[in-house]
């Protein structure tokens, strides 16, 4: 499986911008597939989890009200737009795929991963 992220860019404090994700699979292979990010020294965290089948959607505390998660069957991707950011949301974000179950803000669940699109805020 490959994650392909892309749309990451710089944009100015209070801006918005859209990630998107593809998922490369000979067939649709993600019941869940989530957002991270990470920043040098900091440990990866989750952004944002998204049940495809479902449409039911998690955030982190430090992006609710202003990101959402979504997601495109045909496509075999997964979007993540955000808004009003803030240079604290600088870093690399990540998609994810293939959840294991448990935490899901534990990158330690899931089994896929891209190479990552960079984002920077200022």
């Amino acid at each position: 499986v490959q994650l392909v992220e892309s749309g990451g860019r710089s944009v100015e404090v209070g801006g918005s911008l859209r990630l998107s994700c593809v998922a490369s699979a000979p067939t649709p292979i993600a019941h869940c597939m989530a957002w991270f990010r990470q920043v040098p020294g900091r440990e990866r965290e989750g952004v944002a989890h998204i049940w495809t089948a479902y449409g039911v959607t998690y955030y982190a505390d430090f992006v609710k009200g202003r990101s959402t998660i979504s997601h495109d069957k045909v496509k075999n991707a997964v979007y993540l737009e955000m808004s009003n950011l803030q240079p604290e949301d600088s870093a690399m974000y990540y998609c994810a795929t293939s959840y294991r179950g448990g935490d899901w803000e534990s990158p330690l669940n899931y089994k896929y991963w891209g190479q990552g699109t960079q984002v920077t805020v200022s």
